[in-house]
């Protein structure tokens, strides 16, 4: 079934697209429309809000920091990084990553300069924002990003081990490692056991199973965990220390830097990298978890990358103006936003919301909760920061030292120093990586062959013309190339000796890394089509050549179909064997205009197999029973729903469509010819646009109302064809089954642009976005 999903609910990659949408206003009901809250959204919010009061608590704690603190970052991450961020789901507060940095600006400096450097740290990433600078972000290489996170993972996990043991932590996490002996050796038997109370419920809550399980994850296990702990203390009646929230009154905000001006600025670049990176890489994953929801559930725009710098550059201004933490993206909240099912930022929002009101009205409730409790829920989380899956990706693409060295600078040094080594480590590797080449050389039966292990760039040549030379005069030689890269000049010097090697008699096959052939490319000096528009052969000023099997000159279909065999065959003639055995098993019936410009294949990327095609003039669906000669749509219909069974069905329309251009220009009556009868099944979409334009209720693209009248009758014409639709017997079955859906698509030929039907109160067209450089390609489902 089409997803229908608000308008305003759909947030883009762009700015502008937070606005209304574009065309006509509604009166007064679409002024309220802007400020509606889904249920999705306040229930996401509330379990946001469960998972940040701990969590926020707790790394205050973490830092040194006032506890207030932490409750002004969630608040400020929630209202302003939501608000202005360029990522709609993502939450935004006092991270974990953060921790270890601000402690030690707080030991430096004291509490009100670190609360300046958070606040030059802000402008510092509005700056870069307004750069367009964010995505170059993404170029520094995930070792060093995870070994970021698991060298300060590392370090919150041994500090707060210190408060979990009943004692204090040191500045550093050499110094706590001297004086872990002794404070095994003096255990506060109290801090201990709610502290092994919180984790054991953090580990058990989750793994709760069958149906009550189920039930109670509802609730986070933070909140859980904080709050059994919390319980069991007052019961108990254990002297510990608890939290202790002085008056809002009090509260120190932030003032002029005080201390070298080489350190702070040392200090503001590592509060900008840290947080600007976090929040960047939060965004990239959590577009990824919204682009895997199922097909029913809510999309949301891609995040917009520029955008969410400058929306966490604000709120860091904010937070450090307020006396708060320093704000970037937080990874645990942001899941939870996503899985939890909001489908707007008014959910991240709303948390902020709840964070100001618990710090307002539950602060009697707030001061009961043991600092212990708090650390050992700071210490699970610095623990799960050194991730085994992370270890285990970065082993396999053999960048195991890049981390290693990330996390142990971090750790040891600081994490801009650990930050710098890792970098240097990862360029080193990569030109080592780029400039070690194995060439060898072996004869086998008589066939020579040279082999190429690595890149191949010019300071390999001295040696790969040494092995090319020990290939005698006139011998068959095969030169195995296993790498991805080769320079200009690896290319001469190969290029070259396979040319004289040939004239000599010799024979030279050149392979891949898979032992496959590399063949020559075709000349191209008879034609002015470049390779990837083969399919342009129409606009070629060639000469016409008579084929010598006699068919006559510009014979167009049969140069195609010989271009086919040629190049396109080989490649695809293995799945189509496939094919051909287990039978045709399309996921989707795509039902498209007649129209040669819409190339099916084209625009959905899909190949053989993927789609079962229905074309027609006008991409119209007869209503059942309506008086037709041809039940042809109807029984591809039924075919594909009950035979093939499809899971969903596309109607696509596009712009420039001559038959709604005939059926705006058909004056009635007349002779009824085969095309005539065959219009009257787009008459609905006639009368539905003249009933649309009574109340100004267009049907409209995403951005902007339709060009003309052409445009506004074809993109009525894809809803009323749903609509016909959802009458046939097969389609209305298995939708009610939820076996099946049902999209509406428009593509603009000028514009080479696909739109995508979102259905709500008002029909609406959103533009399909590329995909980002940083993601798998795949095809589109639509």
């Amino acid at each position: 079934m089409t997803a229908f999903v608000p308008a305003h609910a759909t947030d883009s990659t762009h700015a502008s697209h937070d606005h209304e949408p574009h065309g006509p206003p509604s009166g007064k009901n679409s002024r309220f429309r802007r400020f509606r809250i889904s249920g999705a959204d306040l229930s996401a919010s509330i379990a946001v809000f469960l998972i940040a009061l701990p969590l926020s608590l707790g790394i205050a704690l973490a830092t040194g920091a006032p506890l207030q603190a932490g409750l002004v970052a969630a608040a400020v991450g929630g209202l302003v990084a939501g608000r202005l961020g360029g990522s709609p789901l993502q939450v935004s507060g006092p991270a974990a990553g953060l921790t270890v940095v601000t402690a030690d600006l707080i030991q430096r400096y004291g509490w009100r300069t670190t609360c300046a450097i958070t606040v030059l740290a802000g402008c510092a990433q509005l700056g870069l924002g307004c750069l367009r600078v964010a995505r170059s972000a993404l170029a520094v290489s995930p070792a060093i990003v995870h070994g970021m996170l698991a060298g300060i993972g590392v370090a919150i996990a041994v500090a707060q081990l210190h408060i979990v043991l009943g004692g204090t932590p040191q500045s550093s996490v050499p110094d706590n490692l001297r004086a872990l002996p002794a404070q095994l050796a003096d255990l506060h038997l109290a801090d201990l056991s709610i502290s092994l109370l919180t984790l054991a419920i953090l580990l058990a809550w989750p793994r709760i199973p069958g149906r009550p399980g189920r039930v109670l994850r509802v609730v986070p296990a933070p909140l859980v965990a904080v709050a059994g702990a919390t319980v069991c203390a007052c019961v108990a009646g254990l002297s510990l220390a608890k939290v202790d929230l002085p008056s809002w009154r009090s509260h120190a905000l932030a003032g002029l830097p005080e201390g070298p001006v080489l350190g702070i600025v040392a200090a503001v670049l590592t509060v900008t990298l840290v947080c600007g990176v976090q929040s960047l890489l939060g965004a990239v994953a959590v577009d990824k978890l919204t682009s895997r929801r199922a097909a029913g559930q809510s999309r949301v725009g891609r995040s917009d990358l520029d955008r969410e710098l400058l929306g966490q550059g604000a709120a860091n201004v904010v937070s450090g103006a307020l006396g708060g933490l320093p704000v970037a993206g937080v990874a645990v909240r942001s899941v939870a936003n996503v899985r939890a099912g909001a489908v707007s930022r008014n959910s991240t929002m709303l948390h902020g919301v709840w964070v100001v009101v618990a710090a307002l009205l539950l602060v009697p409730a707030l001061e009961l909760i043991p600092l212990a409790a708090l650390a050992a829920l700071v210490m699970a989380v610095g623990i799960q920061m050194v991730s085994l899956n992370h270890i285990r990706t970065i082993t396999r693409h053999r960048e195991i030292l890049v981390y290693a060295i990330t996390t142990l600078g971090v750790v040891f040094l600081g994490v801009l120093e650990g930050v710098a080594l890792g970098v240097a480590v990862a360029v080193t590797v990569a030109l080592h990586r780029l400039a070690r080449t194995r060439i060898t050389h072996a004869e086998e039966d008589d066939v020579h062959h040279v082999r190429v292990r690595g890149q191949l760039t010019f300071l390999a040549v001295p040696r790969l013309s040494r092995a090319l030379h020990l290939v005698p005069q006139g011998a068959a030689t095969i030169v195995e190339l296993d790498g991805s890269f080769m320079d200009h000049a690896a290319y001469e010097a190969l290029q070259c000796w396979q040319e004289a090697h040939t004239a000599q008699g010799g024979r030279v096959e050149v392979t891949g890394r898979a032992g496959t052939r590399i063949a020559e490319p075709a000349s191209t000096s008879h034609s002015c089509c470049r390779p990837w528009t083969a399919w342009r052969n129409h606009h070629c000023d060639r000469p016409e050549e008579t084929p010598g099997d006699g068919r006559p000159p510009g014979h167009q279909l049969a140069r195609g179909i010989s271009a086919f065999q040629r190049n396109t065959a080989p490649h695809v003639r293995g799945e189509l064997a496939r094919l051909a055995r287990e039978g045709q098993r399309p996921s989707q019936l795509f039902l498209t205009c007649a129209d040669s410009r819409l190339v099916t294949s084209m625009i959905t990327s899909s190949g053989p197999g993927d789609l079962f095609v229905v074309r027609n003039v006008g991409n119209l669906v007869p209503l059942p029973g309506a008086e037709s000669r041809d039940d042809s749509v109807a029984a591809a219909i039924e075919y594909a729903v009950d035979v093939l069974k499809v899971r969903s069905i596309t109607v696509c329309g596009h712009s420039g469509c001559g038959a709604m251009q005939a059926l705006l220009n058909t004056p009635p009556g007349g002779a009824q010819t085969p095309l005539r009868r065959w219009l009257k099944h787009g008459m609905p979409s006639l009368e539905r646009m003249a009933a649309h334009d009574a109340d100004k209720t267009w049907a409209r693209l995403a951005g902007r109302a339709p060009a003309d009248t052409v445009e506004q009758l074809c993109l009525t014409n894809v809803v009323q064809q749903l609509e016909h639709l959802r009458g046939h017997e097969a389609v209305a079955r298995r939708m009610a089954e939820g076996a099946l859906e049902l999209h509406g698509m428009y593509f603009h030929v000028g514009e080479a642009q696909a739109y995508l039907l979102t259905e709500g109160q008002d029909e609406v067209f959103d533009q399909v976005t590329p995909a980002q450089e940083d993601e798998p390609s795949a095809r589109v489902q639509v």
